[in-house]
């Protein structure tokens, strides 16, 4: 933890506000939020304290009302609003006057000329968040346009058919890829150009998983295509993942359950690519009604559940920090509203800094290594309205802040998305490493599935937008995967105009056409019980179940069937395989198919059902025990550990994690790639530690963090120090001489040899100095 450069931009966080010493969190870098006025002076500000400063700002909302009441050209574009099917302008939260937008040529060309005193300030990067599409828009006059030039036809109302609002969707996406790579390209051009300088631009968005579940369009992978985006952060939070949901008829928030699939599509996103990805969290959320223990105990369930996908090692360590240390929010007594407790501050320190040493060199996963892949598209968002019944309107608008609860019974039956987690959850809740897998890269990465033994899929709440998907998913069947195909060919949206019903082609679905790929009965057999189970192809095998996605939420039958369906494949090709394979390896090198020791390939298809998940990344130990799962055992845990999810940092021989918890430890007695060699070093700390010495004399280093607040730290320490002191550093321009330095009382572990330290932050940094106990010659 000790002297990881800015540079690596490991870590950062967005805020609207300029320089505040309570929030001064020091991560690597900052978004500056917003595009206004203050916004040179904001990016100064943060600058002069060592950041690297990217910008922030809103692409498809944000405070652009001099655009909209035609200040900027002389005409009004309030017609760009987007709008519902009975004229009402769909507002951003609850303001009054800031709409989504539709993206056209005019807005992404404001949005260049707004932003580009940005680039002229100096920022090393541009974040354009939340490109976002209501499905329930498509009505203004901006809109109708668009699908005139798009189609070549005249508009459609997006509520008149299936196919109307597909294709609306389609376009939908399409707008905003062309709004970002419009606004990418003119100003990485004009950064070159005016500065000789290279501009990046990352585009900050909730997962597929979840725009899809609240009903909004987005360009998602789109975007892989667009060459001047270098990446994205994903927007996963307490707000998206407490989005209730239905496990064996049961609708419930799964704020763990639900994040862990979020993480696992947007690291799936962007595998095979050298696109960045940073996972956020939050330790708030936007909705202001709940307690500080509510926003603790789910930002825990969301950060564990991000840990457990080791391929993304950077993190957006909070949005809107001067909210997470200056808010107030209601108490737990109901009495009124409380600040920040201490202890919770000072473990989200712990964490953010942890978080900076991620990427590690050895990753294991302890238990099943079977992991499954559930395949997901864009063209989940495409349809995601039922014809003829009524769901839109600020009534019926989900977007996690709860400003309105919904009641309406096809409104919240749509928000279940059942069809997916019907999918997913019964092999989460068992134990299995689900991973769902963006359908759309097969055609754009190739080998994108040779880490997968196991895929599961489903088009009756998505489409395959090309037919050569299907050549993939066939060619990889025949070389030894297992298909688990769940559908009944019931979904109207099957008829919509693409390309398996037009031309040559008559299929009744999708899947129909895939079958016939892989050689099985592709027409009015499907469904029979010829075709219904497992059918061999190559040397792996489709498993068919003919029914809803949607019905295997609604029981535990149900749930069991699916799963009994997916352990049949996964037993049937591991028994084909036996012993004559026990030598070849996967792909997947690790046991859950990460980085790390190569397993067998007999061992990827071994599936123990558990009630945890359980993950090494180098010293760091990550563990998450569900509810409703195969047992309310807890996992019990023995060795050396530093919890690192208290405030204290307490050292811990044996760690019980009961259903519903989360564990994040450092183990002090591993020694691989990563480990503290020679018991030197800061294991965990609530500052960035930069300037440590350490010799035989004595061990020194600067802390810096927000203040006032009660930082920590734990330091390997072969022997109880002599004396531990503390000097308060002043602040650049602080024409103060420095304090003197002050005796610092600590705790010194000896069967652990560690040593924690309690102190508070300076304007320039604490300077720690720990001095040892000299032998005597």
């Amino acid at each position: 933890m000790t002297g990881r450069p800015r540079a690596e931009e490991r870590t950062g966080f967005q805020e609207g506000s300029g320089f505040g010493a309570s929030y001064d969190v020091q991560t690597d870098f900052v978004m500056v939020y917003g595009i206004g006025e203050s916004m040179p002076r904001r990016i100064r500000e943060w600058a002069e304290r060592g950041y690297h400063v990217h910008l922030m700002t809103g692409v498809s909302w944000g405070g652009y009302q001099d655009y909209l009441n035609g200040h900027t050209d002389g005409r009004s574009h309030w017609d760009e609003a987007q709008k519902y099917q009975d004229g009402e302008t769909i507002i951003h939260g609850t303001s009054e006057d800031i709409p989504y937008m539709v993206p056209t040529i005019s807005y992404a060309d404001f949005l260049v000329e707004r932003i580009r005193p940005a680039v002229d300030a100096g920022v090393e990067a541009i974040h354009l968040e939340e490109p976002e599409f209501w499905v329930e828009g498509g009505y203004s006059e901006a809109f109708r346009r668009e699908w005139q030039n798009y189609y070549n036809e005249p508009w459609q109302p997006p509520h008149a058919s299936e196919d109307a609002q597909y294709r609306a969707s389609k376009l939908k996406a399409y707008l905003y890829t062309r709004c970002l790579d419009r606004i990418c390209s003119a100003l990485k051009e004009y950064s070159l150009v005016r500065y000789n300088r290279p501009l990046r631009f990352f585009v900050p968005t909730h997962s597929l998983i979840n725009y899809t579940q609240w009903r909004i369009v987005s360009p998602e992978s789109r975007l892989l295509d667009v060459p001047t985006v270098d990446g994205y952060i994903a927007q996963i939070w307490t707000g998206t993942s407490r989005t209730a949901n239905v496990y064996e008829g049961k609708r419930a928030e799964r704020t763990f359950e639900t994040a862990f699939l979020e993480y696992g599509i947007m690291q799936e996103l962007v595998r095979g690519t050298q696109r960045r990805m940073w996972f956020l969290h939050d330790p708030i959320e936007d909705d202001p009604k709940r307690t500080r223990a509510d926003y603790r105990e789910n930002y825990v369930k969301t950060l564990i559940a991000s840990l457990l996908h080791p391929a993304v090692s950077r993190y957006e360590v909070a949005p809107w920090p001067r909210r997470i240390f200056e808010g107030r929010y209601p108490s737990e007594d109901g009495s009124g509203k409380e600040g920040i407790p201490a202890d919770y501050g000072t473990m989200l320190l712990s964490v953010m800094h942890t978080l900076g040493n991620m990427e590690q060199e050895e990753v294991r996963m302890y238990g099943n290594a079977a992991v499954t892949g559930v395949l997901l598209a864009d063209s989940a968002m495409f349809q995601r309205k039922r014809i003829e019944t009524k769901t839109s309107g600020f009534m019926m608008k989900y977007d996690g802040t709860n400003e309105v609860e919904l009641t309406d019974e096809s409104a919240v039956e749509l928000l279940n998305f059942s069809a997916f987690y019907g999918l997913t959850l019964p092999l989460v809740k068992h134990g299995l490493p689900v991973r769902p897998v963006q359908l759309d890269n097969l055609r754009r990465f190739p080998g994108y599935l040779d880490d997968y033994r196991v895929l599961v899929l489903s088009y009756e709440f998505m489409k395959p937008e090309s037919p050569d998907l299907h050549g993939v998913l066939a060619q990889w069947v025949r070389e030894g995967g297992a298909l688990i195909y769940v559908g009944d060919d019931s979904d109207p949206y099957h008829g919509v105009r693409e390309w398996w019903n037009q031309g040559r082609r008559r299929y009744v679905s999708p899947r129909a056409h895939l079958f016939e790929c892989l050689g099985l009965p592709c027409g009015a057999e499907a469904g029979t019980a010829e075709t219904e189970g497992i059918t061999r192809v190559g040397a792996g095998l489709v498993s068919y179940l003919p029914m809803r996605p949607d019905r295997i939420a609604q029981s535990a039958e149900a749930a069991e069937r699916f799963r009994a369906a997916v352990r049949e494949a996964m037993e049937l090709l591991r028994s084909a395989e036996g012993p004559a394979d026990a030598g070849r390896f996967t792909p997947q090198a690790a046991p859950d198919g990460f980085p790390g020791e190569p397993v067998p390939a007999v061992d990827a298809l071994r599936w123990e059902p558990r009630n945890h998940f359980h993950l090494r990344r180098g010293p760091y130990v990550i563990a998450s025990v569900m509810t409703e799962s195969v047992s309310e055992t807890p996992l019990e845990l023995e060795g050396l550990f530093v919890d690192l999810l208290e405030a204290g940092l307490p050292v811990r021989e044996r760690v019980t994690i009961q259903p519903g918890r989360q564990a994040l430890l450092y183990d002090l007695a591993y020694t691989g790639p990563g480990s503290l060699n020679a018991c030197s070093g800061v294991i965990a700390a609530s500052s960035r530690i930069e300037d440590f010495r350490e010799d035989e004399r004595g061990i020194s280093f600067t802390a810096k963090g927000p203040r006032p607040l009660q930082a920590a730290a734990r330091l390997c320490c072969e022997a109880r120090p002599a004396a531990v002191t503390a000097m308060v550093q002043p602040g650049e321009g602080d024409v103060l001489a420095p304090a003197s330095a002050a005796p610092l009382s600590f705790e010194w572990d000896a069967k652990s040899r560690t040593l924690l330290l309690h102190y508070e932050h300076g304007d320039g940094g604490t300077r720690i100095t720990v001095t040892k106990q000299q032998t005597k010659e």
